[in-house]
């Protein structure tokens, strides 16, 4: 492989046309999915204690900031597409650089665009046939939107960054509707946060409490998103930090108040009752109605697609990265029209989600890819580290505050996670290290090819 040379994506010479406020929204839409509408029931049976859960999420959004906060020092310090595979090539060498690409291409980007775009069929088609199954119509629309967001990200940045803005604003602006109308109209309680449930046996242990915490992860997981379009956005090294900093606030907030919302209208108890994963439609209709189970359900679509659409856009960016540097055949790096796209490899991606979208296969990708990108995730925060050792001299407009401490936090929290669902779930542990090892001979045959 040859070394890294400018991108043509990063070239400042072809000029930056993404704003921060733009790669906030690509934050904010990558995170904000079905998660934070869907999760709250699970750790409402398992912890039944809205003060814990609270804290819980609050936790999650200090860990979620500590992890942006260390990437905005990566990608304000390399600005360039690619994200942790741009990080890790630099502190760890080429092989965890290409083998973090390719989990992003199987797994990160990829099972998530597939599962996202099935989950938006199954709500869209509650709008048309409320309690009736898609079935093949559900797989035809979820192959619609893939190939509609893929045709939009196709024109180029200067499309797929106003869909994107048109997307995020009109589903925060839909949180937003639903958050006013439960305090001004709803019909709620506040008393409900002082009745705590009763979970089967002896209470919440730690093994209830990190599993809760996993939900947490989950939902706030896409934090990361901006530092895959670095190389595209204007003056990365102020606003890569500040879309970093303030998306990621903006999230935990909404989160919490999202919380209070549900328990303002349910009691613990009843958000834990089956079933537990329409939490959000859950309270809306005790606050509204049944007839306000519609709009949840329109939320969710606008949701689900604003943040299929930025994966759509972020995750291109990682294999055309490995395609400037010999990672993947030249022809990756290839960019179409005014627009310059990544055209071969946006349409590299929305194949390969196509394939899991007609399979099915999908699901179990879902199931284990926590392993896969947490992983990833901790092994590029510690390249803060690793390369404040080895590279003193690197310019960086923006340092990690409270270093060595945020960065070593999310190391930690991230490793006992995984250690967690390694005694837990040793089946997915095994198919994410195998999913892992399939690359490496993908990588041996481009390093023969690339005479290095």
């Amino acid at each position: 492989m040859h070394a890294p040379s400018q991108q043509t994506l990063d070239d400042p010479a072809n000029g930056r046309r993404v704003s921060g406020f733009t790669a906030a929204c690509v934050l904010v839409s990558n995170v904000i999915g079905s998660g934070i509408f869907t999760t709250t029931g699970f750790m409402a049976r398992d912890l039944g204690d809205p003060a814990v859960i609270l804290l819980l999420w609050g936790f999650g959004a200090c860990l979620t900031l500590a992890g942006a906060l260390s990437y905005s020092e990566l990608g304000a310090a390399l600005p360039y597409a690619g994200g942790e595979y741009v990080y890790l090539r630099r502190a760890y060498g080429p092989f965890l650089a290409f083998l973090s690409g390719w989990a992003s291409f199987t797994v990160g980007f990829s099972a998530a665009i597939a599962a996202g775009a099935m989950s938006f069929a199954a709500y869209a088609w509650q709008l048309v046939s409320p309690g009736g199954e898609a079935g093949g119509a559900g797989t035809l629309l979820a192959l619609a939107l893939l190939w509609l967001l893929t045709a939009v990200h196709l024109a180029g940045v200067g499309p797929g960054g106003l869909a994107q803005r048109l997307l995020t604003l009109s589903k925060v602006g839909a949180v937003f509707l639903f958050l006013l109308g439960a305090w001004f109209v709803g019909q709620g309680s506040w008393a409900h946060l002082a009745e705590p449930g009763a979970p089967a046996g002896p209470g919440p242990g730690p093994g209830k409490i990190i599993a809760s915490l996993m939900f947490v992860i989950f939902a706030y997981s896409g934090w990361n998103a901006a530092g895959y379009i670095a190389g595209e956005i204007e003056d990365p090294g102020r606003a890569i930090p500040r879309a970093m900093l303030w998306g990621t606030l903006f999230i935990g907030c909404l989160y919490l108040l999202l919380n209070l919302v549900y328990f303002y209208a349910l009691p613990v108890g009843e958000l834990a009752a089956p079933p537990l994963l329409p939490v959000a439609e859950k309270a809306a209709t005790a606050l509204f109605g049944p007839q306000a189970a519609r709009f949840i359900t329109l939320l969710l679509c606008l949701s689900i697609a604003a943040a299929v659409s930025a994966m759509v856009w972020a995750g291109p960016r990682v294999y055309y990265a490995m395609a400037r540097d010999g990672a993947l055949p030249q022809v990756f790096a290839a960019q179409w029209g005014a627009g310059r796209a990544p055209g071969p490899s946006i349409i590299l991606q929305s194949l390969w989600a196509t394939l899991l979208i007609l399979s099915g296969t999908f699901e179990q990708l879902v199931i284990y890819s926590g392993f896969v990108l947490i992983g990833f995730s901790a092994l590029a925060v510690s390249c803060v580290i690793v390369l404040r050792r080895r590279q003193p001299d690197l310019p960086r407009p923006y340092r990690v505050p409270l270093y060595p401490l945020l960065p070593g936090l999310f190391i930690v929290v991230s490793l006992i996670i995984i250690a967690y669902g390694l005694i837990q779930r040793p089946m997915e542990a095994v198919m994410a290290a195998g999913t892992l090892l399939a690359g490496a001979p993908l990588y041996g045959l481009m390093r023969r090819r690339g005479g290095r």
